[in-house]
């Protein structure tokens, strides 16, 4: 079963491909993935990778705590995105007070 890893605090300048390669020591990698801005394109300085449960846990042990480019990088399993509520309601007009 795969087991998704959030990966903080990475330099911005890293790709998806060094993300998949620094992973690859401990295993195969289904997915790797920079979140990047919408807006801009520009990393966010986080990740998700999947791997298999077992090659997760190894990563997760081994990587979590390791300098990257300067910056100690947060590796764990990632967390089920919460639920942020629906959009914003806006609409109706506003009565005007005299």
């Amino acid at each position: 079963m795969a087991k998704k890893i959030y990966v903080g605090n990475l330099p911005f300048e890293t790709t998806d491909g060094q993300l998949r390669e620094m992973f690859e020591q401990y295993g195969s990698v289904h997915s790797a993935e920079v979140i990047t801005d919408r807006d801009t394109g520009r990393s966010r300085g986080f990740a998700f990778v999947e791997m298999e449960s077992d090659d997760a846990v190894a990563a997760i042990s081994a990587l979590n705590g390791t300098e990257i480019g300067g910056r100690t990088l947060k590796v764990n399993e990632a967390k089920p995105q919460q639920d942020r509520g629906g959009g914003g309601g806006g609409g109706g007009r506003r009565q005007r007070r005299y």
